[in-house]
């Protein structure tokens, strides 16, 4: 997924604030299952964070076009874990490793339906 840098993502010198590097990332996500005709939260319940890591290598700046691949890394019975890159062209700027979990409606951590399942295998890295 491609993102463009507004002003509203960047502090007064112009970079990119850290926090917008996981909306971005957020975003992404999302627009996975909307390219495929699908929405985020399903009829057996959604995604939510539980755990994430993040490596900030380079800032972004106002005006770029970035680009955020996501790769899975793990899947468990009810949750699983994306890989996340932003990158500048070549560069990569920040890495993500997010680890997210299946809860019901009732907010209950439950496992991840099958069809929900096999769409996330088809981020495996190849």
């Amino acid at each position: 997924m491609h993102i463009r840098v507004y002003y509203e993502d960047t502090d007064v010198g112009g970079v990119v604030y850290h926090s917008n590097y996981l909306n971005f990332c957020e975003r992404a996500r999302s627009q996975l299952f909307f390219d495929a005709g699908r929405s985020p939260i399903g009829e057996s319940g959604h995604f939510v964070a539980k755990h994430l890591t993040a490596d900030y290598r380079k800032s972004g700046y106002f005006g770029d076009i970035l680009e955020v691949k996501t790769v899975l890394k793990e899947i468990k019975k009810a949750s699983f874990t994306l890989l996340q890159t932003i990158y500048r062209g070549e560069e990569t700027l920040f890495v993500m490793e997010i680890q997210l979990v299946h809860l019901n409606h009732a907010g209950k951590m439950v496992a991840i339906p099958q069809e929900e399942r096999e769409f996330l295998s088809g981020f495996w890295a190849e």
